[in-house]
């Protein structure tokens, strides 16, 4: 038998929402946490954690907000804080100046590395349990479940 046929318990619709609330309700607590850790607010973190995702692409303010779901406004702010922390840069877009790109600073990138690391290669561990079918329909849920939940915080929510 082999990694394609592990069985898995059988789970209702309900039970599948009730164990998602449940990894989302412990990654709350845990993202206050790392927050806490590295002297951030947990906006000011994800919104930094968005920063290392776009990578080379740097982002403007106005993608950060569109990213953490807070006006424009509210970025100045975070970003704000993350500069004075030593999180980020500014730096003029060179197509546009008046539009100021966010670049992280790399010491700061590897110090919130160091804590999310550990926690990803057993995440990375866990997927190795699972077959290539099943991370395809494993991915596929949470591309989708988050394209619905950002839909749905701009209707009842709506920001920007």
């Amino acid at each position: 038998m082999g990694m394609q046929d592990k069985p898995r318990p059988a789970a209702t619709p309900e039970q599948a929402l009730a164990a998602m609330d449940h990894l989302i309700a412990t990654h709350l607590v845990g993202q206050h946490e790392i927050a806490q850790q590295v002297g951030l607010s947990v906006t000011d973190l994800t919104c930094f954690a968005y920063v290392i995702e776009a990578g080379e692409n740097l982002p403007t303010a106005g993608d950060l907000a569109a990213r953490v779901h807070v006006t424009t406004g509210a970025v100045t702010g975070i970003l704000n804080r993350l500069e004075r922390a030593g999180y980020i840069t500014r730096r003029p877009d060179p197509a546009d100046r008046r539009r100021v790109r966010v670049a992280a600073q790399p010491d700061a990138v590897a110090r919130v590395r160091e804590v999310y690391e550990p926690y990803y290669a057993r995440l990375t561990e866990l997927f190795a349990d699972y077959s290539p079918a099943e991370i395809a329909v494993l991915t596929d849920w949470f591309t989708r479940a988050s394209t619905l939940a950002a839909n749905y915080l701009e209707e009842h929510c709506g920001t920007g």
